[in-house]
């Protein structure tokens, strides 16, 4: 059994350690909100251009005469894809981190079974980390970005692959990341970018409109606009959700503490207990040589 002066560090140490996590799960409360915000604000902009993309997509698969543009193609033989996998650059945020890096390890096992070429492009210490260890080769590593998303350096990043994809160097673009439900919950999404999947309803009409000379100009600005903003907003979903997750981990930690710190008081008054009536014992035991 430990001793009444160990217990009394142990209690100390745990009582610091409590005070450490419930600050963090107040830092990582704040930080959720204003995630929160800039998520809320950014998710009704990328569903909107998601759906008008595909409606696109289905109504040049719908007429005769398809324009020619990659992005809009059936690519049935797929040879080699980019696959950017986005966590966090911290941890202590309970299953969040790993969540996506297991989606990713089996998404590159099954394209390593259809024997398609991975080009792995990972934003997030954590991975970058992770994928060094177990000796799974990267194309580019990116840190900074998933804890402050910029749109800038993830159109960057996005028009590299884009620029590939055109050039028939790669066949599809698929993005991985663990994003926001709400504060309890996160959801891991896997989604392909590249070629714009194709899904033509029967009974969808579509509004007739008589494209200029430079249609495929335009179209090309808006699926560059398109990759660029789901990145983006990949991002913002995924900084939402991590400090979701850190909350949570925070707050679990807090209380594990709290009832750590309530079984070693409960430990230490029975040692010290223990500790006064073996004195009292030892006392009445000299008490009553004396008298014989």
């Amino acid at each position: 059994m430990a001793t009444l002066k160990e217990l009394k560090q142990k209690i100390s140490s745990v009582k610091n350690t409590q005070k450490t996590t419930r600050a963090m799960k107040l830092v990582s409360t704040a930080k959720l909100k204003r995630a929160e915000e800039a998520i809320l604000r950014s998710r009704e902009y990328a569903r909107k251009i998601d759906e008008v993309m595909h409606e696109i997509s289905a109504k040049l698969a719908s007429v005769k005469e398809s324009i020619e543009l990659r992005a809009f193609a059936k690519i049935d033989n797929v040879e080699k894809v980019d696959v950017i996998v986005i966590t966090a650059d911290k941890g202590l945020c309970g299953g969040f981190n790993i969540q996506t890096i297991k989606q990713t390890i089996a998404l590159i096992e099954e394209l390593k079974e259809k024997k398609v070429k991975i080009r792995l492009k990972v934003i997030g210490k954590k991975a970058i980390e992770y994928f060094k260890f177990v000796g799974i080769e990267m194309y580019e590593e990116v840190v900074g970005l998933s804890a402050a998303p910029d749109y800038a350096k993830a159109a960057e990043l996005i028009e590299k692959s884009y620029e590939d994809f055109v050039n028939e160097e790669i066949d599809n673009i698929i993005t991985i990341h663990n994003g926001y439900v709400n504060k309890l919950t996160q959801k891991v999404y896997v989604k392909e970018l590249l070629p714009i999947e194709v899904d033509v309803n029967d009974s969808q009409e579509f509004l007739e409109v008589e494209p200029d000379n430079d249609y495929e100009t335009i179209l090309e600005t808006l699926v560059k606009k398109y990759i660029e903003y789901s990145l983006y907003y990949a991002l913002l979903d995924s900084l939402a959700a991590e400090h979701s997750a850190r909350m949570q981990a925070m707050d679990a930690a807090t209380n594990n503490a709290k009832e750590m710190v309530h079984q070693l008081t409960l430990e230490f008054n029975k040692a010290r207990q223990e500790a006064v009536t073996r004195e009292l014992i030892e006392i009445v035991t000299a008490i009553e040589a004396m008298k014989k």
